[in-house]
């Protein structure tokens, strides 16, 4: 399957702002007595930075597992991992068994999609047994690993794939320790390509959003590129849309406005790297339907306790290739999503409500995001980061530069961006905020096209192809501020290679250094958890790693967990007591085909392919993940 992410689309190439040095930024901030502290002998990241609490997020206490490959997945001893839900599994009483040689879309429409990713749980109170919700978002399908013919596409194959993409959303119960499905819960349902959707907020409405078969511009049908999400204060779940220009065949009618518009999101596409539904689906033809992609790149709301609710894409989030959008309330009640966009040289941006969270009045939550503030980063080599606002008339958001609205800043936000002067970053991926110390991690996953003379402050590695990790610390904790301050917490990398530039701490072993940090999240007790995507390339499978980010460990990788060959791993999630941890593994087997798959995980059948799954993970104790 073509790579999105690794064609920058970004006229602009990762320019460097004239404000930023080729040399990296060195924070002196609380290092424990210069170097000491750091694995390498380049200027020292800061080792032992305070956050604002003081400090107290318990240490990570798990036996670290080995660094390798192989066909199944490894977690430390005293751990179990369950695989909960697998492609093609039935998600209601009714739905039919997966049967891999027998595919039909009818079938798949009721069944756990395919490539799994984002998890949200949402604990359901009042429950006599320990039940709850979990979303799960599935991004994309791999037809060489679901098709025995895949080169003979057709209508039905393409039906299928539509139907495998999208939202799960299932009710599990936890018994004997350990989770299962719910099949006859009346919350069990599948959003796809093919679910009644709105479009709300600034750019609802708009021209650029209509089309033939909806000349309002509010109705759209479908989802699809779910890659990560968020979670809302108010108990809605957030599907991000991330490489939609991977879904429209043809070209736009000669001079047509949205040309510009278009390529900037990577499109048009070689037709043999498409997925060919625009064959059979006059929506995904360009040539017919030159305004549908626009219909597609925004965040949708989705209220998983309500069946028979109508998604809603909101557009004041900003039309981007979304990695996801994670949430936090700021001091004021604010609500503030951080957002990547996950392609090379694009952009870390952040939202920020113009109403306020009630606890007690959720009512007033139900469209909090249709108003506020989208901000895009510029970072400083000075270490401060200047949060810049895309609001239709400010500076050269005009009619000058063709805005005629915040509609359409909205619809061509990149373009937006551009102007302002954001600084392009190494892929960014998930951006999330820890509420208790008011900081904030970034997923720079790699940039292998970045040249020397391109690099900056916030960027400073030439083909940077193992990714790095920054850290904003919000003033005060105050999420909704508009200037910040940043940090580097690691240069991903083998830190034995001193031609990488890897940038660890001391403490690391051999285990706990990676490459490419994807999807990340933050424990029930403070702590940040990092999957990766690419760890394949430093000779070892992808997995996740406990990530130290306090005290004399700051910099600490620890390997917790490794997935199958081929594999990567998405969503991190754990439940609200953090005695399970959820994960998404994707892809298994990529590179291969179904006659001759690298790993048959997670069956291990002859007569079955490699499946994307959930798995839940818990200590064989009952304990705390990670101690």
């Amino acid at each position: 399957m073509f790579d999105h992410d690794d064609v920058p689309s970004n006229p602009r190439e990762g320019a460097v702002s004239l404000e930023a040095l080729v040399q990296t930024r060195i924070s002196r901030r609380g290092l424990l007595g210069g170097a000491a502290g750091m694995l390498t002998l380049a200027p020292v990241l800061s080792a032992c930075a305070t956050p604002p609490d003081g400090g107290s997020s318990p240490l990570f206490d798990f036996m670290e597992i080995e660094r390798g490959g192989g066909v199944t997945h490894l977690v430390p001893d005293g751990y179990r991992a369950d695989v909960l839900l697998r492609w093609g599994d039935p998600l209601f009483a009714d739905a039919p068994q997966f049967a891999p040689a027998a595919q039909s879309s009818e079938a798949q429409r009721r069944q756990f999609g395919y490539n799994c990713d984002y998890i949200a749980f949402f604990a359901l109170p009042g429950a006599r047994r320990r039940r709850a919700l979990i979303c799960v978002n599935h991004e994309y399908t791999i037809g060489s690993l679901m098709f025995d013919d895949y080169a003979n596409v057709t209508e039905e194959s393409c039906a299928i794939e539509r139907a495998a993409h999208g939202v799960s959303i299932v009710e599990i119960e936890l018994v004997n320790d350990a989770w299962r499905l719910v099949p006859d819960s009346g919350f069990n349902r599948r959003i796809s390509v093919e679910t009644p959707m709105m479009l709300t907020g600034p750019a609802a409405g708009h021209a650029r959003l209509a089309t033939i078969e909806d000349p309002t511009g509010r109705a759209v049908v479908g989802t699809f590129n779910n890659c990560a999400g968020g979670k809302t204060p108010w108990g809605a779940y957030l599907a991000a849309e991330e490489n939609i220009n991977a879904y429209f065949l043809g070209a736009l009618p000669e001079g047509h406005k949205e040309a510009g518009n278009h390529r900037r999101f990577g499109l048009p596409i070689p037709a043999e790297m498409a997925f060919q539904w625009g064959r059979y689906d006059p929506r995904f033809d360009l040539a017919r339907s030159p305004n549908e992609p626009n219909r597609f790149g925004w965040m949708v709301e989705i209220d998983p306790r309500d069946p028979n609710s109508v998604p809603k894409k909101r557009t004041a989030l900003g039309r981007i290739k979304h990695e996801g959008a994670e949430s936090v309330v700021a001091p004021d009640g604010r609500v503030v999503l951080y957002m990547g966009d996950d392609q090379r040289f694009e952009y870390v941006y952040k939202f920020v409500t113009t109403g306020r969270f009630s606890a007690s009045d959720p009512d007033r939550n139900r469209d909090l995001l249709d108003e506020g503030t989208l901000y895009v980063a510029r970072f400083q080599e000075s270490g401060e980061l200047e949060w810049l606002p895309l609001v239709y008339g400010h500076g050269p958001l005009t009619a000058a530069n063709g805005f005629e609205s915040q509609a359409d800043v909205l619809i061509e936000t990149r373009r937006a961006a551009d102007l302002l002067g954001a600084t392009p970053m190494d892929r960014p991926e998930d951006v999330q905020p820890n509420a208790r110390t008011g900081r904030v991690y970034v997923m720079l996953t790699n940039n292998a096209a970045r040249s020397a003379t391109q690099t900056n402050a916030a960027n400073p590695r030439a083909s940077n192809a193992a990714g790095h990790i920054i850290e904003i610390i919000e003033p005060d904790g105050d999420f909704s501020a508009t200037r910040s301050r940043w940090e580097t917490l690691v240069l991903c990398g083998d830190p034995s290679r001193g031609e990488s530039g890897a940038r660890w701490n001391m403490a690391t072993s051999p285990h706990g250094w990676f490459a490419a940090p994807d999807n990340c999240t933050i424990d029930p007790r403070g702590r940040l958890w990092v999957a990766t995507d690419g760890n394949e390339a430093t000779g070892a499978n992808d997995g996740l790693w406990a990530m130290a980010t306090e005290g004399a460990m700051r910099g600490t990788g620890r390997a917790f967990f490794r997935a199958p060959v081929g594999a990567e791993v998405c969503g991190p999630c754990f439940s609200d007591d953090g005695r399970t941890l959820f994960l998404s593994i994707q892809h298994p087997g990529e590179g291969s085909t179904i006659r001759a798959p690298s790993t048959r995980w997670p069956d291990f059948d002859a007569a079955t392919p490699p499946r994307p799954a959930v798995l839940a993970i818990r200590r064989v104790d009952g304990g705390l993940i990670g101690g």
